[in-house]
């Protein structure tokens, strides 16, 4: 069943877009992120062009992220202290990352430059994410201890604030640093930057990665909310109808995910995390090889 979208100005499965819409509302409630870092790139592949794919994607983030997060509050495993000091960050962030994407935009480079973000971000994430996560197996599988949480520089900084579901008490300037950097991500690559914000919570900020999960999806409905608002009065690159078909199904996938996520160990968690950022890293590098835009001429011979 073929879909017209008016404002992407391409017509689409409808069944295919319930589907994408419900794996990544499967991820959101499994890893504690948006979701996009995978569908605006599987938007890209099914001819959407890309700034109406990052815009859009933003409303199925939030709808898969509220579902999800809804199950999470019921299992008391979101620190709404740590998601505030977040947000704030991460609403500073958005309104910079949309002024930066509309001039890009008037430039005609929104483009090029999306994909070389995604590539770039996520290749680097995806590694570290990897190595440490084997890393823990390892440690996990010869029943060493686990590496205890050691006082850095994040601990030596002022404005200290109690996290008490997080067990933490720590200056409030690394989440806030982290939250405007993912605002300014969600803005210009229409992610909800959990593939940033996962690992820093758990690695700079030291959070238990069952916290980890609903606090990043707390953070990330008002982010994406907000940077939606923010294309569409902007740059009016959101198309309703997509949205629509996405959040359908990202809200059925959610529920889903949270069950499974639940029932996984932390250290398979983070892995298989690493496993998809760097498979969708890689679908990505290869289109930019393979079908490369043309973005110079090379006629026009001399005269």
């Amino acid at each position: 069943m073929q879909l017209y979208l008016p404002i992407a100005e391409v017509s689409v499965n409808l069944f295919l877009l319930l589907g994408v819409g419900a794996l990544v509302g499967m991820l959101s409630g499994m890893f504690g992120v948006g979701g996009g870092f995978l569908i605006t790139p599987l938007l890209f592949f099914m001819g959407i062009p890309p700034a109406v794919a990052v815009a859009t994607g933003a409303n199925q983030i939030v709808a898969s992220s509220i579902s999800a997060v809804l199950a999470h509050l019921r299992r008391k495993t979101v620190d709404l202290r740590m998601g505030t000091v977040l947000l704030i960050g991460g609403l500073i962030g958005a309104a910079i990352g949309v002024y930066v994407f509309n001039l890009l935009r008037q430039l005609g480079q929104v483009d090029l430059l999306v994909r070389l973000c995604y590539v770039l971000f996520l290749g680097v994430i995806g590694a570290l994410m990897f190595v440490e996560s084997v890393r823990a197996l390892r440690r996990s599988k010869r029943g060493a201890p686990a590496k205890r949480r050691q006082h850095g520089w994040v601990h030596g900084l002022p404005f200290k604030i109690r996290f008490r579901t997080s067990g933490l008490y720590i200056s409030a300037i690394p989440p806030l640093m982290v939250g405007a950097f993912v605002g300014i991500l969600a803005a210009i690559m229409g992610v909800g930057g959990g593939f940033i914000m996962v690992p820093a919570m758990i690695y700079l900020l030291g959070m238990p990665t069952k916290v980890v999960i609903g606090t990043s999806l707390f953070q990330i409905i008002f982010v994406t909310a907000f940077t939606t608002l923010l294309h569409a009065t902007t740059s009016q690159t959101v198309d309703l109808i997509l949205a629509l078909a996405l959040i359908i199904g990202g809200v059925v996938g959610a529920q889903f995910g949270t069950v499974v996520g639940a029932r996984l160990k932390a250290e398979q968690l983070r892995i298989l995390l690493a496993i998809l950022v760097l498979a969708v890293c890689g679908k990505i590098a290869l289109e930019l090889l393979l079908q490369p835009s043309e973005l110079y001429s090379l006629s026009g011979g001399a005269s």
